[in-house]
């Protein structure tokens, strides 16, 4: 029997990266997936990739940042799947600039899709989660909500609220057996960190001509040489916090960055 048969997830930003690979591992495991995404073409891409499985894939077209948006979104991936069992928070963007010529606006916007995006689609999740068995969500915090990540201050800023905002979902929601974890991905290579995406919304980093480069001196990883991890790495962690395996841990964070923040 497979970790995930019978389970319902629901995963956004599932049309590139880490969520697409989060998709591709839980479904192999067996679960049944509403894959969400505010690109079809990427959603189209997954569903592609799903081989197999893609008879146990609903495409889900979803603006984290919109509150309609999810509202409905979450609703119909609930419906499609019968209800849901886990969440998997893996929509956000990165962008980064000089600070001080950073306008509120770029500033509202990340924290928007990245901070109030998780919030809005936990906010809707919880009433079919309530219903779900060994109910959980999976947000995605960042080695950046810990440590200096020159030129992301908007992104590290809306990191440390999910994992802040974990911790206190934790304690709140421990006696409907809802829990709550995070990872915190690092020296990752994905769409949002090279800039390869399906989606603009998604595309990243984007440092500035000027960026100086010593400032990111220790933020090499450690396992590999220097060589980024595939999404894979993010993926595998993800698929057992969600999965009735860690039934112990709730209000957690969990760094994947392969030592480069020892």
């Amino acid at each position: 029997m497979n970790r995930y048969d019978e389970r319902r997830v629901l995963v956004t930003g599932a049309g590139s990266g880490i969520g697409q690979a989060t998709v591709l591992r839980i479904l192999a495991e067996g679960a049944s997936v509403a894959a969400a995404d505010i690109s079809a073409a990427g959603l189209a891409d997954t569903v592609a990739k799903a081989g197999p499985h893609a008879d146990r894939v609903t495409a889900v077209l979803m603006d984290v940042g919109d509150e309609q948006s999810v509202i409905e979104g979450v609703a119909q991936a609930a419906a499609a799947l019968g209800g849901l069992d886990a969440v998997v928070n893996a929509a956000g963007i990165l962008r980064s600039s000089h600070t001080a010529t950073t306008s509120a606006a770029e500033f509202e916007h990340v924290l928007r899709v990245n901070l109030v995006g998780t919030f809005l689609v936990i906010r809707e999740a919880i009433a079919p989660l309530r219903g779900g068995d060994a109910p959980a969500v999976v947000s995605f915090s960042s080695t950046s909500a810990q440590f200096g990540h020159p030129y992301m201050a908007a992104y590290a800023a809306s990191k440390g609220g999910i994992q802040s905002m974990t911790h206190a979902l934790a304690a709140e929601f421990a006696g409907d057996g809802i829990r709550f974890t995070s990872v915190q991905p690092g020296s990752i290579a994905s769409g949002m960190t090279t800039g390869e995406t399906t989606s603009e919304a998604n595309a990243g980093p984007g440092l500035p001509d000027d960026a100086d480069y010593r400032l990111f001196a220790k933020m090499s990883p450690a396992l590999s040489k220097g060589a980024f991890a595939g999404p894979d790495a993010v993926a595998a962690v993800v698929a057992m916090l969600a999965s009735k395996d860690a039934y112990f841990v709730t209000g957690a964070e969990v760094r994947v960055d392969g030592g480069a923040h020892l």
